[in-house]
């Protein structure tokens, strides 16, 4: 594990207690900070700036139930990085099972976020501080997910679609804002919650 010698375009700045598994390419004009861990089978764009103690391409969380226990499922994919992608510190991007983990072009990741295996991210997203996708989901360009907000596995995010801070949708939405857990659209939500809070009103009213 690490016996290879990557592959480094012209102009990158890799710090010397970067990790390095076989078989990592990382483009040109890329900033890598103290501490990184890239595993085998991962490829990186130009001008990707990855920050202090963050880990790409470790084993995603993927077992099968069994009489005798939990039995991992090695993976066998890749991690891809686009151009112009920055990671935050403490990310943690998982390899594919059976394919790639590839986060587009242009997006950017706060610190502590959590990308699953086989999670397709697209161009130009935000994901803030402390966003985890499950496996296999999907965000089309230009998704933004605010802090602390969560998808399950194999879902699919439209593009332009914005999830609020601390909320989870349960199922896929094709663009707009959603809020709550489980999330639903925004507008629709802060009704809810105006609502909510005129309870002790309407109770009041009616004697109770």
């Amino acid at each position: 594990w690490g016996s290879d010698t990557p592959t480094i375009g012209e102009g990158s700045e890799i710090h010397p207690s970067v990790v390095f598994g076989a078989n990592v390419i990382v483009g040109a004009g890329c900033l890598i900070m103290p501490g990184v861990v890239i595993y085998e089978n991962t490829t990186i764009g130009d001008r990707v700036i990855i920050h202090a103690n963050s880990v790409i391409g470790c084993d995603g969380f993927y077992y099968k139930k069994r009489p005798s226990g939990h039995e991992k499922m090695p993976p066998c994919g890749s991690v891809v990085i686009d151009d112009d992608v920055e990671i935050g510190g403490g990310c943690v991007v998982d390899r594919g099972i059976s394919s790639e983990t590839r986060i587009g072009a242009g997006t950017k990741l706060d610190n502590m976020v959590h990308i699953a295996h086989d999670v397709v991210i697209g161009k130009n997203c935000l994901l803030a501080a402390q966003v985890s996708v499950a496996g296999a989901t999907t965000l089309g360009d230009g998704c933004t997910m605010w802090g602390q907000s969560a998808c399950p596995p194999k879902i699919t995010l439209g593009n332009n679609t914005t999830i609020l801070g601390q909320s989870a949708p349960m199922n896929s939405a094709d663009g707009g804002n959603w809020l709550g857990s489980p999330a639903v659209e925004a507008r629709q939500k802060f009704r809810e919650i105006a609502l909510i809070r005129r309870l002790p009103e309407v109770f009041a009213k009616l004697g109770l």
